[in-house]
């Protein structure tokens, strides 16, 4: 039941994140760092984090829940699907006790940002193929490899970065296998280079490149520490789980992002149509314009619910399950975002398209989230081999 009623605890939350985010209308030039300070000086950026390092000790159900009623305002904050959500999830999580103390309480407080790179110019959704590769000389990593589509490197102080070790055998022999490590890359470290991405879209987060050529690293720049733990969450061995770890709350802050945009559109477009008179009645009262707003609206509860139903799962600990609820609900509000955007440019006509009114350029960030940070189409290969039992195609 908890997935389906709100507690008054959260309905609190949803009311104080929407009056402040609607007290600070997004102006077009603006960096959005003041908002993000703002923001995490009441608690918000950081309320998934543990308490015991500044956070609000929470989980990604009210990190959600934050990141929507932000969208729903018309002011999303992209990177807290990044910083808080991704890195602080993996670092409190897994990382060593140095690490969590030198980089939670800054994620927290707003003072500092993480990057995160997954994304290769050659593999895709498969990171089965990432190619950046880590090795070892002496007590140090040297770090090797490209990164795409990479948000905010340029405001963050870091970049968590998932490379890839070579294997070896219980004789001792490297067998040529490479398994996932993440690394804490500091922003101005030797060798880590970036170049921006020209996109076509309007937005603050930028988009970049990532180079790193030989990039040194200490041995405490994997995340965990390694080789292993006695608790099993060491840098080494456990870069598979802990990457899972991070990529499960992507896509439920994803879901988050798409269905605060699709709110916002849909506001909009409800306003407009109780406002806007032809023929001596609101184009509201006629059902060619009611209707497909209505089922804009029910599309945009239902990818909630999912995206409900998966942060619980997360913040319960169900690792599992929570993977099939996050990629639904991340689908469903992709989907979701997308009609709710289309048909409320639709019923303003013209209107829709201007600045003025400023959902024009929600068509383009409305069809970004069919594509990241994990396409529709896998989404479909995950749920079809996961979830049904058929055979993969890949």
């Amino acid at each position: 039941m908890t997935t389906l009623i709100e507690s008054e605890e959260h309905k609190s939350l949803r009311a104080a994140v929407s009056a402040f985010a609607r007290s600070h209308p997004r102006t077009p030039g603006t960096d959005g760092r003041q908002f993000w300070q703002e923001a995490a000086e009441l608690g918000y950026i950081g309320v998934n984090l543990p308490e015991a390092y500044g956070g609000g000790g929470g989980g990604i159900t009210e990190l959600s829940l934050v990141l929507e009623e932000m969208g729903a305002a018309g002011n999303p904050l992209l990177m807290m699907i990044v910083s808080p959500a991704i890195c602080g999830t993996v670092i409190s999580r897994f990382g060593t006790e140095a690490q969590k103390r030198e980089w939670l309480p800054g994620l927290a407080d707003g003072s500092r940002l993480m990057a995160f790179g997954i994304t290769e110019p050659d593999a895709g959704s498969n990171s089965h193929r990432i190619t950046t590769t880590a090795r070892k000389d002496g007590t140090d990593w040297l770090l090797t490899g490209r990164k795409v589509f990479v948000s905010g490197v340029d405001i963050a102080d870091a970049t968590l970065i998932v490379g890839r070790t070579e294997t070896v055998s219980t004789e001792g022999g490297r067998t040529g296998r490479l398994k996932p490590c993440l690394f804490i890359v500091p922003r101005d470290t030797e060798g880590f280079r970036r170049r921006p991405i020209d996109m076509e879209l309007n937005a603050v987060e930028k988009q970049f490149e990532l180079v790193l050529d030989d990039v040194r690293l200490p041995a405490d720049a994997l995340v965990g520490g390694g080789p292993s733990h006695a608790s099993g969450s060491g840098g080494e061995d456990a870069g598979l789980l802990q990457l899972f770890a991070g990529l499960n709350p992507e896509r439920v802050m994803t879901a988050a992002f798409a269905i605060g945009m699709g709110r916002h559109a849909l506001s909009r477009a409800v306003e407009y149509a109780r406002e806007r008179t032809v023929w001596n009645a609101p184009i509201g009262s006629h059902q060619a314009v009611a209707h497909p707003l209505a089922q804009a609206h029910i599309g945009l509860e239902l990818a909630r619910l999912m995206m409900q139903k998966a942060a619980h799962l997360y913040d319960a600990g169900d690792d599992t399950g929570a993977g099939e609820a996050a990629n639904m609900a991340k689908y469903a509000a992709a989907e979701a975002c997308v009609k709710a955007v289309d048909q409320a440019v639709h019923t303003l006509g013209g209107n829709g398209l201007t600045r003025e009114y400023g959902l024009a350029s929600l068509v383009t960030a409305a069809r970004v989230s069919r594509i990241a940070p994990v396409s529709r189409e896998m989404i479909l290969n995950y749920v079809s081999h996961q979830t049904l039992g058929l055979p993969k195609s890949y």
